[in-house]
């Protein structure tokens, strides 16, 4: 019998993407390589609970979540997070920044200084800059000062992100957007005095990503399912999402979709069995979790 073990799911590294389960197993993730992995037959998809502790009932939870928490730990999550504005005598610094993800797709956002730009990585951000640094309720009206003065949203659906990865513009576009909007922010007068400004130096994460040709994307895996089993070759990887060759096209694996269950190893010829919807039949836009 194969041993099952439970994703803790991707985390972003200088060297690239790597997934992380149970026990601290780690493993990096290559182009080229193959992921190949089957759901435990019989399995239900568990709470991965809250602030580090298990889910109290071990509760059942949707697959088509993200979160993979239930009602009672997500609340418990959010109420401990910084987006939720509960910790506002928070002693460390934060970053405000410009992301870009594709055309007419850029958002503000904050992160903790002490994260870099580990936090870009997660959201799949193509380009970035810093607008500046300060204490978190400072950095906290500079993004309600964008939203307000330059209507600059504070979230960007998924299903426009993977849209759009196969057909990105070059350097210059990608780089023109929020270089203008950089220069526009430095403009405003409301800035709060105690968040210093940065200067415009954008950081581009093609490469890192694996963008650079990569084919359009074909359909979405849209949860797993007890029995089910996911295999394709790596072909890029942005944010939590896997980008793999399959049989039937390029297909996006996002791998929040995978905490929660029991996962075991398949043999590198199996197929992909969950269910996928096809791009076409995505009219909608999905909302993106949580900024932290």
């Amino acid at each position: 019998m194969r041993q099952a073990w439970r994703c803790s799911g991707l985390r972003w590294a200088s060297d690239g993407p790597v997934l992380v389960w149970g026990g601290g197993r780690r493993s990096p993730l290559a182009w080229g390589k193959q992921v190949a992995f089957g759901v435990v037959d019989g399995g239900v998809r568990t709470c991965v609970g809250a602030r580090g502790h298990d889910c109290p009932v071990r509760a059942a939870v949707s697959g088509r979540s993200t979160g993979a928490r239930c009602e009672e730990c997500a609340r418990l999550d959010r109420a401990h997070s910084v987006a939720a504005d509960t910790i506002a005598d928070d002693p460390r610094p934060y970053h405000v920044y410009l992301a870009w993800f594709g055309p007419g797709m850029v958002k503000v956002g904050i992160t903790r200084v002490e994260r870099g730009s580990v936090r870009l990585l997660e959201q799949g951000a193509v380009t970035f800059s810093w607008l500046g640094e300060g204490p978190l309720m400072a950095a906290r009206r500079a993004e309600e000062l964008l939203r307000a003065a330059l209507k600059v949203p504070d979230r960007i659906p998924y299903a426009g992100k993977r849209a759009v990865r196969a057909a990105l513009p070059g350097p210059g576009e990608r780089v023109a957007e929020i270089e203008e909007l950089h220069a526009r922010v430095g403009r405003l007068d409301a800035w709060p005095e105690s968040l210093r400004r940065a200067p415009f130096e954008p950081v581009d994460h093609t490469d890192v990503f694996g963008l650079a040709g990569i084919p359009a994307v074909a359909g979405v895996v849209s949860e797993l399912a007890a029995g089910g089993v996911v295999s394709g070759e790596l072909c890029a990887a942005a944010g939590p999402d896997l980008h793999l060759a399959t049989g039937r096209g390029v297909v996006v694996l996002d791998t929040r979709l995978m905490t929660g269950w029991e996962l075991t190893g398949v043999g590198g010829e199996a197929g992909l069995t969950v269910p996928v919807r096809e791009m076409r039949e995505m009219g909608e836009r999905s909302v993106q979790d949580g900024l932290f």
